[in-house]
């Protein structure tokens, strides 16, 4: 007979018995009211110039990439998004090929 698993402090049981960690959670700001400027025209609003692309955002896939430890650190050096960076210089530069062809 096996004995039933013990779960662990800070960890959740999952499938099958298995002990996983608990997930963080992602913090929020809270804009404060008086931060924010209700008095402003609607035409120095940038919604009125802006077209139904402009809000497109294409699907994220994730992958596995080796990239050199050299191009990843310049990357790294301005702190966090650094993938977001990544993905915007290569989709620069498929963008300039596109045009091209």
């Amino acid at each position: 007979m096996a004995k039933p698993q013990k779960q662990r402090a800070g960890k959740k049981a999952g499938k099958a018995g298995r002990v996983r960690r608990a997930t963080r959670r992602r913090r929020t700001r809270t804009v404060r009211p008086d931060a924010l400027n209700l008095s402003a025209p609607v035409t120095e609003s940038k919604l009125h110039t802006m077209k139904i692309g402009d809000f497109y955002r294409p699907l994220k896939k994730p992958i596995t990439v080796r990239i050199d430890a050299d191009v990843l650190a310049w990357f790294k050096k301005d702190g966090r998004r650094y993938q977001s960076r990544i993905n915007a210089a290569l989709r620069r530069t498929m963008e300039r090929e596109m045009k091209a062809r």
